[in-house]
């Protein structure tokens, strides 16, 4: 599990100041955490794109600006301007250890398929999967070797395995699989 430091300041409340930071390059937040009141923070954009922008779920030390507490945090909500394509908001959420999470962890593909080769199609049904574990047990990602994948076969959520994680689909879910060509009839 890799695990990164961030550095934020808190921040005012409300639209226009939110509007305010956007303006002035910096992304407004929210850390929140059980038994804790929520802090709005405020961050700039360029330590936050590689939490946001990575094939790999990080363990966040969030460290607020006036604080002596370091804080252990998951990356668990961002919003994305549909029109600037910037990070407008993001939500970090406090991790307790002992304390089982569900996060959200990406799924790598490895290799190229024997079946593609053969002439089959390559469907990737899921590029994260949902867990529940104990935060140190978080992968950073699922690497899927898909070298050995025939033409009619798929890997599925029960390939997987992973100690001390719960999935949260079913066992049968198909991860990735390799269609058969298809054949189209002559005129």
């Amino acid at each position: 599990m890799g695990e990164v430091i961030l550095n934020v300041k808190r921040r005012l409340v409300g639209k226009s100041s939110a509007k305010h930071l956007r303006e002035k390059g910096l992304v407004p937040g929210i850390f929140y955490a059980k038994g804790l009141n929520p802090i709005p923070i405020q961050v700039e954009l360029k330590p936050l794109k590689p939490l946001v922008h990575t094939t790999e779920t990080k363990i966040i030390s969030l460290r607020i600006e006036g604080e002596d507490a370091e804080f252990k945090c998951i990356l668990k909500d961002v919003q994305i301007d549909p029109i600037k394509d910037t990070i407008s908001h993001f939500d970090l959420f406090g991790i307790a250890e002992g304390t089982k999470l569900t996060v959200e962890v990406p799924i790598v593909l490895k290799g190229f398929a024997v079946g593609v080769r053969e002439g089959g199609t390559l469907q990737q049904n899921l590029s994260k999967v949902k867990i529940k574990c104990l935060p140190d047990k978080i992968p950073t990602h699922f690497e899927i070797d898909i070298s050995n994948l025939k033409i009619g076969r798929a890997i599925h959520i029960s390939d997987i395995h992973a100690e001390g994680i719960e999935f949260e689909l079913s066992p049968e879910t198909v991860i990735v699989a390799c269609l058969a060509p298809r054949i189209t009839a002559k005129k």
